[in-house]
């Protein structure tokens, strides 16, 4: 590894090439455990999900009606109706009995999504019948099968609703009770161990020389919400015995975060413990903020290494540790929601540098078109420098991505503002 202390960050490794190497690091998870349907959503199937009955569980009516044999309106038109008897007593949908039932010559008054009753096999719609008293006058003939809905016409018993690999959406959760399912087999959500680093770091009222710990509070709240089980560790100092003894003890979860701890100064060790213990694929990523990071593996176990500063932790973890622990679950990545927009003022960036300036969108700015429709709200950079600014990351709505081959974007230029803190 490149002596970072005596030559800086001159050498980056493109961001593309970072992510691969880290993503050659992870292995799926194979744990699988059993959720409530309800607490499924969003998770990916470990195995095969199957119909224990089938849907709907029995034959029903598809319109509102009479429930007849079939073969009782053979024949039968409007000049030459089949007349048939009317069972049920209350005239209404024939539920009265437990379970109704129709025989030859007879009917039983049923609504759209009634159990058929037991016997009949169509359902004579209400419009091609009359009644008269005990009576009803059925004016069209139906084949068997007529207006009914079968048991298993949707879904079979022990068909394949759903297979292993699929994430559960919202839409899931009707199908599945529908069909007996109340627990899914699900990927286990992928263990990561999150550790702050620096002897600056403290719960709360800092003193002199002291930073209250958030870093690996946003990394930790980040990971679950990426699909992970973070475990959020005490800050640990910058001692490199302490720091060694940080990294060995998360080595049994499926990924290890440090937070800090990455730079060239002295009490930068994390890079150097990371090395000791097991071997640092990257050092320095060319991004603007967060160019510090690194990646790691230790005993089998990938390593993310997020600088210190907030935003540059911020920008580092949605492009590193988001696809890791994405990749760790089995989920795939979904694109972060963007709006194009105009851009107000000059943003820098240097070539080679995938540079993430952030950006509020300016409503009063936006302008109205031609046709007097309202035009899309104006971007203005918060901040394009300096990676400490907790202030401009609750300031701004997204970020402007800028890509290595180009130095800076004009003002008046369209741009696309990406929403980091949306929910995938």
């Amino acid at each position: 590894m490149t002596d970072r202390r005596e030559s800086g960050f001159k050498d980056l490794t493109r961001l593309s090439v970072a992510a691969d190497r880290l993503r050659t690091a992870i292995d799926p998870v194979d744990r699988s455990e059993r959720v409530p349907v309800t607490g499924a959503v969003g998770r990916v199937l470990a195995e095969d999900v199957t119909a224990h009955r089938p849907l709907p569980g029995h034959d029903r009516a598809a319109a509102d009606g009479y429930a007849v044999v079939a073969e009782d309106t053979f024949g039968a038109g409007n000049r030459s109706p089949a007349v048939l008897r009317l069972d049920g007593s209350d005239g209404g949908d024939g539920s009265d009995d437990d379970e109704p039932t129709v025989s030859p010559g007879t009917v039983r008054r049923v609504e759209d999504g009634n159990r058929l009753p037991a016997g009949a096999d169509a359902v004579v719609r209400i419009e091609d019948a009359g009644r008269f008293g005990a009576d009803v006058e059925v004016g069209a003939a139906v084949a068997t099968g007529a207006n009914v809905t079968s048991a298993g016409a949707d879904v079979e018993e022990d068909a394949t609703v759903f297979e292993a690999g699929r994430r559960v959406r919202e839409s899931d959760l009707a199908l599945c009770p529908s069909l007996g399912r109340s627990r899914l087999d699900v990927v286990a959500r992928p263990t990561v161990g999150v550790v702050p680093t620096g002897d600056e770091l403290v719960e709360a009222d800092p003193g002199p020389g002291e930073v209250v710990e958030t870093d690996g509070l946003v990394a930790a709240t980040f990971a679950e919400r990426w699909g992970g089980k973070p475990n959020y560790r005490n800050a640990v100092g910058d001692d490199r015995h302490a720091l060694r003894a940080a990294v060995e003890r998360d080595l049994t979860k499926d990924l290890l975060v440090t937070t800090g701890g990455t730079g060239v100064g002295e009490t930068d060790r994390v890079p150097d413990v990371v090395a000791d213990l097991g071997e640092v694929l990257v050092h320095g990523v060319a991004v603007e903020p967060g160019g510090s990071a690194g990646i790691g593996v230790v005993r089998e176990t990938p390593v993310v290494m997020l600088p210190g500063e907030p935003v540059a932790c911020l920008v580092a973890a949605d492009r590193l540790l988001r696809p890791a622990v994405r990749s760790a679950g089995r989920l795939t990545r979904q694109p972060h929601p963007a709006v194009e927009t105009t851009l107000a003022e000059k943003i820098p960036s240097t070539v080679g540098v995938r540079t993430f300036a952030r950006a509020a969108l300016d409503e009063e700015e936006a302008t109205a078109g031609g046709s007097g429709e309202r035009a899309d709200p104006v971007a203005g950079p918060v901040s394009s420098a300096g990676a400490g600014g907790l202030s401009s990351v609750a300031a701004a709505d997204g970020w402007v991505v800028v890509p290595e081959s180009r130095e800076g974007v004009p003002a008046g230029e369209t741009v696309t503002v990406e929403d980091w803190e949306y929910q995938p």
